[in-house]
């Protein structure tokens, strides 16, 4: 009944031209960031936690655009599945080296992320060159039975992630090309770099096939311009197969991603800021709501609360903590790779600041909880939301890790 539904409403959008599309998507991106505070918080944390340094003016006029983005390329889908020439909506700047280094008869690897409409970087290169690519399935079948449809009109083929190491292998080996989406937040990898200037979990999976097959690794970017797509490739990174693995891999992930923050960096509407980048864990170690990487915490004049915050780091391992402490304890308060900031009253704690996606007030602070659930905080804890949730607890570091983590974590 969703597939149905959704094929329903959106079936207009065949038949319009892609301005009209455009100008639709726009609309509703504007509504959805109205009326879906949660990706909204999501969307203006995760910007904030980058490296463009935005104001706040420009921080929601980019969130607000990188919706309308997302709407423009859901309205798209439609269009797709009706589209015979793909080349009147995308165009690739420099087509020739890729093409060239195929013909070899190695293999190709793109890796490339969630800008504009990503669906085009398959369809554009596979109207042009043989390949296959890594999808994530969705929950409804019939649904991503038809995104499939449509990705694979060209001649594509998708692979299931469950798959892609030894499917890739032998379309690489076969002189295909493997188109990889690598800028979702991948935890349970282990592999990590900086992202935009955060800690980002990203599989490697994209650099240890180049270096297991030879194969050249290149990004591929692309942006909306004036209603169209431009598609553009970096250099080619090759293989040094000569080098230890694990220096390798780390050496060619950190250049491919390097290569789509730049292009992020000058078209950072056209992104998917609303996913997790930044995710540090997995989901089977801490409870929901405390589940979040960007934290503020703000801490009385407490010493025996201060001997129990190495607690809060053995919990947050990865997480971006941000400590606001009494001026007159600044050094009592030690926490490593923890952001310290200091107040002399408590209203001073009221940062106009969107990073944060969860704040403990362990001062008491009642204007704390409205002032950051209106900017990008899913949820606001005190030392007493703490107890209620494990009121046998003997000290803070067992109240810390009795609330906050799973039984069996």
């Amino acid at each position: 009944m969703k597939y149905i539904l959704i094929r329903a409403l959106t079936l207009p959008f065949a038949y319009l031209p892609y301005p009209a599309i455009h100008a639709a998507g726009r609309g509703l991106g504007t509504l959805c960031y109205h009326l879906f505070p949660t990706f909204r918080k999501r969307t203006l944390s995760n910007l904030s936690l980058s490296n463009l340094h935005l104001s706040e003016k420009e921080l929601k006029t980019t969130a607000r655009r990188s919706f309308q983005n997302l709407l423009i390329t859901c309205c798209e889908y439609p269009k797709l599945d009706k589209e015979t020439d793909i080349h009147r909506i995308a165009t690739c700047d420099n087509p020739d080296e890729a093409s060239a280094l195929l013909k070899q008869g190695k293999g190709l690897i793109f890796f490339c992320g969630h800008q504009a409409n990503w669906e085009l970087l398959f369809l554009e290169g596979t109207s042009r060159m043989p390949g296959v690519a890594v999808g994530r399935p969705i929950k409804n079948k019939a649904l991503y039975d038809w995104i499939l449809s449509i990705r694979e009109k060209f001649g594509g083929a998708i692979l299931t992630p469950q798959n892609a190491i030894k499917e890739g292998l032998r379309a690489l080996k076969k002189g295909l090309f493997l188109g990889v989406v690598g800028d979702q937040g991948m935890p349970n990898s282990g592999y990590s770099s900086p992202f935009l200037g955060r800690r980002a979990w990203t599989s490697p999976m994209p650099a240890l096939l180049s270096y297991r097959t030879g194969a050249p690794l290149i990004t591929a970017t692309t942006h909306r311009e004036n209603g169209r797509y431009r598609i553009h490739y970096s250099p080619p990174i090759f293989p040094n197969q000569e080098a230890p693995q694990t220096e390798e891999i780390d050496r060619m992930m950190r250049h491919a991603l390097a290569y789509l923050e730049q292009d992020i960096a000058q078209h950072p509407d056209q992104w998917l800021w609303q996913h997790n980048r930044w995710k540090q864990q997995t989901a089977d170690r801490l409870k929901r709501p405390f589940r979040q990487e960007a934290i503020y915490i703000v801490l009385p004049d407490d010493p025996e609360l201060f001997k129990h915050l190495p607690s809060l780091r053995k919990i947050y391992p990865y997480e971006f903590l941000t400590l606001m402490v009494p001026e007159s304890c600044k050094n009592a308060v030690h926490l490593e790779d923890a952001e310290i900031l200091t107040y002399t009253t408590l209203p001073e704690t009221l940062l106009r600041d969107y990073r944060f996606k969860l704040v403990f007030d362990f001062a008491g602070y009642k204007p704390l909880r409205r002032h950051f659930l209106k900017l990008s905080a899913f949820n606001v804890f005190t030392l007493d939301d703490l107890k209620a949730l494990a009121p046998d607890a003997k000290d803070y570091s067992e109240l810390f890790t009795t609330a906050m983590m799973r039984e069996h974590a």
